[in-house]
């Protein structure tokens, strides 16, 4: 009997990888480009991004949670140094230039280093799109052949083309997520969630 169940089960697994290949020669499998994979992750969080600064009056942009947030009954306590919003927005307009011209060798068309002291939400808001664009022209460099070309960098897991660009991405989303809680702790529903 358990001789009998096994061999059902190689039997099983045999006409899946058959259907498998029969249905596989049949449609060729749909591919894309390295560029085209990454830049929509990277739209995606532009989008997402962009719309959480808008969002932010103008008057809140120096907003930085801090424990008087909270209830009284909860014990928080935030150390100094938290980013405000516009600490958050400038940091990932920065990074995004960092970040892009390693993966492309392009050199960022903005003065990076002042992009830290803007206060002004109309100048935080040019900047971080222009990061953006930048990071989209970054993207359109990556090629089958060169998107894990081992580059030199002093960042452990940042060593191809593909993967630097893809942690840009996941970067813009980790300071996206507190954005959304900034928004949230002054009574603003991100755009995003609105939808």
């Amino acid at each position: 009997m358990k001789l009998r169940v096994q061999l059902e089960m190689v039997a099983a697994c045999c006409l899946l990888a058959a259907s498998s290949l029969a249905v596989g020669q049949g449609a060729a499998a749909k591919t894309a480009s390295p560029a085209d994979a990454v830049n929509a992750q990277l739209s995606l969080i532009e989008g997402e991004m962009m719309g959480a600064v808008k969002a932010m009056p103008a008057d809140k942009y120096s907003f930085a949670p801090s424990a008087s947030v909270f209830v009284s009954s909860q014990k928080t306590v935030y150390p100094s140094g938290i980013r405000t919003f516009a600490q958050q927005a400038t940091h990932v307009a920065q990074a995004n230039y960092f970040f892009f011209s390693g993966v492309s060798g392009m050199k960022p068309d903005a003065d990076v280093g002042a992009i830290a002291k803007l206060t002004n939400k109309d100048e935080i808001v040019a900047a971080l799109a222009a990061s953006f664009a930048f990071g989209h022209k970054a993207i359109s460099t990556l090629t089958a052949a060169n998107a894990f070309e081992v580059l030199k960098s002093n960042e452990p897991g940042l060593q191809t083309r593909a993967t630097l660009s893809t942690f840009a991405v996941a970067h813009g989303f980790d300071h996206y997520g507190q954005m959304v809680e900034y928004l949230r702790m002054n009574g603003i529903v991100p755009p995003a969630s609105a939808q």
